[in-house]
């Protein structure tokens, strides 16, 4: 009679740790399912301006509702460029199949820094806007297409920093 009670009790033991184990795992579960907070930024830190721009199979950058796209920014300003690029008719040898790089609109010059290849999917840069104000252009310096001459996009710095929200 000893043993089978000794081994109720070791089975009644086992089962009541496996009922916790699993409450456990529940409740983890349920922590880690729940949308993740973001964190605030501390008091006077401003957090960076997440601009969207998909670079279409058309060979065209877009810019969710405006027919003629246009990033508009303040001088030195935190960004996060999510750029979604979509597959063109050709790509380089690396699989990049678009290029977003940034140049001075008065003498085409390269901006340090802004010199992107897209790959097919969704792709995040964190950059700072140009300390110089001033008119700028955004090209493709992949050769998607034929079109791909067509492929650029205006972009404005504004003087000064953005107002905080």
């Amino acid at each position: 009679m000893k043993k089978s009670y000794r081994s109720a009790v070791l089975v009644a033991v086992a089962v009541l740790a496996l009922i916790g184990f699993a409450t456990h795992l529940v409740a983890r579960t349920r922590q880690s399912l729940r949308a993740p907070q973001a964190p605030e930024a501390p008091q006077g830190v401003q957090t960076p301006q997440v601009i969207e721009v998909l670079a279409d199979h058309d060979s065209r950058y877009k810019i969710a509702g405006e027919k003629d796209p246009v990033i508009t920014v303040h001088a030195g300003q935190a960004m996060t460029l999510r750029i979604t690029a979509k597959k063109a008719k050709s790509k380089n040898r690396d699989g990049s199949i678009h290029g977003f790089s940034l140049l001075r609109a008065g003498d085409r010059s390269h901006v340090p820094g802004w010199d992107f290849l897209l790959k097919p999917g969704i792709q995040e840069f964190n950059v700072m806007a140009p300390a110089e104000p001033g008119e700028y252009v955004v090209v493709c310096t992949v050769i998607c297409s034929p079109d791909h001459e067509g492929m650029n996009m205006k972009f404005v710095v504004l003087p000064g920093q953005a107002v905080p929200d």
